[in-house]
């Protein structure tokens, strides 16, 4: 997909008036990739996570979800030119941090928004496979899918039956053919993200689904990605409670809104 000529009109003051290729290095394909990750009390994790990211990505965007550790001071501490940190003066949740840092990604042209955890449990290594669908034009919106890649097994049992749970109603109510929607490791499209309302994506834990609802009604073409889940053996963190508010969230949008009918098949790779 060619590199646009058109010029930014969201760009910082500076950059205003240039093409997206004059807002940064571009240096993966043509494309300004931005990663937006969000951190919450990360103190421990957000060095390797950032030390990781492959020298491609043009900017990475930490932001700070209200940390009582020193996660802001760690991210700076890296040394890494390409790390801006964003702070919330209070905890306001993945979701609500995960929108910061979308409409900072905007501001600084990103033509490819990547979203990441803060705790290294996504693998960079996986960032081309997912950014290939979009960058090729064959879709607007791709995210992870634990499921396809071979070490799925190592993903907690509970997590996994609740996220197949979740997958299916989110299926059932967006039309999307998508699973292990609860993976939030994903690459859109700025055309895409700028169509998107961000300010009324749910700011919780079970956002992957509420965006993934508002991508159905853009008529968005979403696909599933193989990537590689990693875990230290730690206990999950999808509880009762988590998969029954974001149950309720997902009816709620389906009820309150129509979604287009269409049913993108999925991108394996």
């Amino acid at each position: 997909m060619a590199q646009s000529n058109k010029p930014c009109q969201r760009c910082k003051p500076a950059l205003i008036g240039k093409s997206l290729a004059e807002c940064g290095r571009t240096m993966w394909s043509g494309k300004r990739v931005a990663v937006v990750i969000p951190a919450f009390n990360e103190a421990e994790r957000i060095g390797a996570t950032l030390r990781r990211l492959p020298d491609w990505i043009d900017e990475a965007i930490v932001v700070n979800d209200g940390s009582s550790d020193d996660t802001a001071d760690r991210a700076y501490r890296v040394g890494d030119e390409r790390v801006r940190v964003v702070t919330h003066g209070r905890n306001q949740g993945v979701g609500a941090a995960i929108r910061t840092g979308y409409k900072e990604a905007i501001s600084s042209c990103a033509a490819i928004t990547v979203v990441m955890a803060a705790d290294n449990q996504m693998d960079p290594t996986d960032l081309p496979a997912l950014l290939a669908p979009v960058l090729h034009g064959q879709a607007d919106y791709a995210k992870g899918n634990r499921f396809l890649h071979a070490a799925h097994k190592d993903m907690p049992p509970l997590r996994r039956l609740g996220s197949r749970f979740l997958s299916w109603l989110t299926r059932v109510t967006t039309g999307l053919a998508v699973d292990d929607c609860q993976c939030g490791f994903t690459a859109i499209d700025r055309d895409t993200l700028l169509r998107l309302p961000l300010d009324d994506l749910w700011g919780g834990y079970g956002y992957p689904n509420d965006l993934l609802a508002l991508l159905a009604l853009q008529s968005a073409r979403v696909v599933d990605v193989p990537v590689r889940p990693i875990y230290a053996g730690e206990a999950s963190g999808l509880h009762a409670g988590h998969v029954f508010a974001i149950a309720t969230r997902i009816i709620r949008r389906r009820l309150t809104r129509r979604f287009a009918p269409a049913a993108p098949g999925r991108a394996r790779s």
